[in-house]
């Protein structure tokens, strides 16, 4: 995962009114596959076991284009190798932020892929048009339930009552730490309660470190404040996907902490992107929170840096932080061929089984029996796992990268840059909001 992209195009979160806005004229307004206002296409009929058809060419689509692409490679190398002569999955690489406004069009014309991986976030606006097709036969011909699986991770890949994905992972926000710093304080690891930062905090300024803890305004911002708000004991969205929630006092208490990082001198004010995990990367920040993707990136380009990963600190009372997931999913295109979908089939199968190889790509394996492999148990991004109630994920609703990222984003940024209080930043974000949300209600024909 590059860090170009986790700053800008990742998930959807950054940019996605673009790809959205894209998403809904490929469609023309009609679902694929489908005349407009048509039921939701059914989902084909699997039998388990192996694969024993005629040989097919699956076409793969993913975004991995960073260094977690290598690591893809191999296991769909492997998968390749297993079923010579029967199956062959040609891995299409493209950017994230190029990947999700072709797969619609492409579908429609045959020319799409037969299976992809998608981040949690982009399955529900895939399914309302239709782009994919429910796997809840799959997932039962291949006995695969929540227990073989991080419970938050496998419930994001259900949308309106049916299930549209097989996990392959769990990215999420960790609390990185300057091991040196945190010494010359007596202390071995980060904080992992509000008492605890705090004081930190405080006696790393005493020590000399002049602002230990930048506040970002931009990414990973937004994050911080989604996993300070449930935190808190909020929620983003209505059940129903009409309102905005985190507009609430949740929400203004998670704000409002951010903010005071800055006024209690721990952070300079208006921090520029990516500056404060440069300044982690050169040992001038104790304390950053940036996603687990970073790991990797830590240890080729900043070698010298003594560093260590903890869950990010409980602040508002309950352990949360903000969650993503890349899903196999199975597309329209590949549904109109009973060959394709029990090959791919396979594929998911194998590629979910095999990820302790994924795991060098610092990610958290979704599966529970690759995360518990021996080989994958020691890396420093698994020990967040420990406590599964982490994890927290955005709501499968159609469209809601175009509410984060025009009303979410840019409330958190106001507050943080001290244009609005936290109270009117979110006040104003929410009633963007509620209108972007009651807009995708009829976008998707919900």
């Amino acid at each position: 995962m590059t860090h170009q992209l986790s700053r800008r195009g990742f998930l959807g979160l950054s940019g996605a009114a673009t790809l959205t806005a894209a998403l809904a004229a490929c469609g023309g307004g009609t679902k694929i596959g489908s005349g407009a206002g048509s039921p939701t296409a059914a989902a084909p009929t699997f039998t388990g076991g192996e694969y024993n058809g005629p040989k097919v060419t699956l076409n793969y689509w993913n975004g991995f284009t960073g260094g977690d692409g290598p690591h893809m490679r191999t296991m769909v190398d492997a998968f390749n190798k297993r079923y010579a002569g029967r199956i062959e999955v040609r891995n299409v690489t493209r950017r994230w932020e190029d990947l999700y406004p072709a797969v619609p069009t492409a579908i429609a014309s045959g020319n799409g892929p037969d299976v992809a991986v998608i981040h949690n976030d982009w399955i529900g606006t895939f399914a309302a048009r239709q782009v994919l097709v429910p796997l809840d036969d799959v997932v039962g011909a291949l006995q695969l339930t929540e227990n073989d699986f991080i419970p938050a991770v496998w419930n994001a890949g259900v949308y309106s009552g049916k299930r549209y994905s097989v996990p392959l992972d769990v990215h999420c926000l960790g609390d990185y730490y300057n091991s040196a710093h945190l010494e010359q304080i007596g202390l071995k690891e980060a904080p992992a309660d509000k008492a605890g930062y705090e004081d930190a905090l405080a006696e790393l300024k005493k020590a000399g470190i002049a602002n230990p803890f930048w506040m970002p305004n931009k990414w990973p911002a937004h994050l911080m404040f989604m996993s300070l708000l449930w935190q808190h004991g909020g929620e983003l969205y209505s059940e129903d996907g009409t309102k905005a929630l985190w507009g609430s006092e949740q929400g203004v208490q998670a704000l409002s902490w951010m903010v005071e990082q800055i006024d209690d001198g721990y952070s300079p004010a208006k921090v520029a992107i990516d500056s404060q995990y440069a300044a982690f990367k050169n040992g001038k920040v104790s304390l950053t929170w940036d996603g687990i993707w970073q790991i990797n990136d830590l240890k080729t380009n900043a070698p010298s840096l003594k560093w260590g990963l903890a869950p990010v600190p409980n602040i508002g009372g309950t352990a949360a932080a903000w969650s993503a997931s890349h899903n196999f999913v199975l597309t329209s295109q590949a549904a109109k061929d009973a060959n394709k979908v029990q090959a791919a089939k396979a594929f998911i199968d194998h590629m979910s089984r095999q990820s302790t190889e994924w795991a060098k790509a610092g990610m958290i394996p979704a599966r529970n029996s690759a995360r518990q492999a021996p080989e994958v148990a020691g890396l420093p991004q698994v020990k967040l796992a420990a406590n599964l109630d982490l994890f927290h994920f955005l709501p499968a609703l159609p469209g809601v990268g175009d509410v984060q990222s025009k009303a979410l984003e840019l409330a958190v940024a106001k507050a943080v840059l001290k244009e609005a209080t936290p109270a009117e930043a979110l006040k104003e974000g929410i009633a963007t909001a509620d209108k972007l949300l009651a807009d995708n209600k009829r976008k998707y024909g919900q």
